[in-house]
Parts: C-alpha cells; structure tokens; sequence
C-alpha cells in the first residue's frame, strides 16, 4: 500500500468522466488500498479515483455513522429529501469551501474489489459524501455547484 499525489482541480482528469471498471483483479484491490491510506492519511470523507490520477469509476467513503465502503462503478439509485450544507475537497484548496445542495438520503449500487455486487446507503453527511465521489466520476466538481447558504446559516 501507498501514498498517492491528489490532483488539485487544475488537472484535466478531474473534468473527464471516469471509465467503467471491467476487470476485478489484484491491480484494482491495490488502487482501492492505496485510496484508503491517501484519503485517511488527508483527512478526508471521501476520495474517487480521478483524484489519484486514474480514471476508473472508483470511491471510497469513510465516516464515522456507517464505516469504509469501497464502490466500483457506483450508481445512485434512490434519493430524498434535501439537505444544504458546506463542502469542501481534497482536489480544491482547503481554505476555499462552499455550499450545496444535494439529498438527505441516497441508496447506492456498485460492487466490491471482487466484482460482487453490494448495495450501501446513507443519510445527512454519509449521502452528502457519496453524491460528491460519485460527481467526480463524472467531472464534476462541488464548486461547480455552490449555492447560497440556508438563512439561518447567514
């Protein structure tokens, strides 16, 4: 396992969608370690793929409410509710953070390291979480969608 350099939002990759996995092998299990030790060494919720360089449809979510799930080719199958709240990102400078508006709930499809299918969920900063990995996937980035705070956050 190792250390992986996380690219800043300068960086092509991180406005590319990321490709589908379709090989499960011992290279894929490397990356998803390698993830795991770059984002906890950060300090980090969360962390997809494209952030380390690869462009393969890969995160990772790590918070204290529901543990570490590893997600392969991650899709959001159900949501709810709305929550507005502040984000920020291991690929955006630190002290640069904003809010967004993203669901309070959300069901998430995938599979493991191993190619077997899993179903995960969570709720308030789990979903936040799994919205935000899953948008790198696709290029996007969360100050791509700032919004203004709730008035009592004002």
């Amino acid at each position: 396992m190792g250390i992986r350099n996380i690219f800043k939002e300068e960086d092509p990759i991180l406005r590319r969608r990321a490709r589908e996995v379709i090989t499960f092998d011992e290279r894929l299990g490397l990356l998803i370690d390698d993830m795991i030790e770059t984002m906890r060494k950060a300090e980090g919720v969360g962390l997809a793929a494209p952030q380390v360089g690869i462009s393969r449809r890969v995160i990772i979510v790590e918070t204290k409410e529901g543990g570490l799930v590893e997600l392969v080719n991650p899709v959001i199958y159900e949501k709810s509710g709305k929550q507005i709240g502040p984000e920020g990102c291991l690929s955006v400078d630190p002290s640069k953070t904003g809010y967004v508006e993203r669901p309070m709930f959300v069901k998430v499809k995938g599979y493991d390291r191993n190619g077997k299918e899993i179903l995960a969920e969570g709720e308030g900063l789990r979903a936040r979480a799994f919205c935000h990995e899953i948008d790198h996937l696709d290029g996007i980035l969360y100050i791509d969608k700032l919004c203004q705070p709730p008035k009592s956050e004002e």
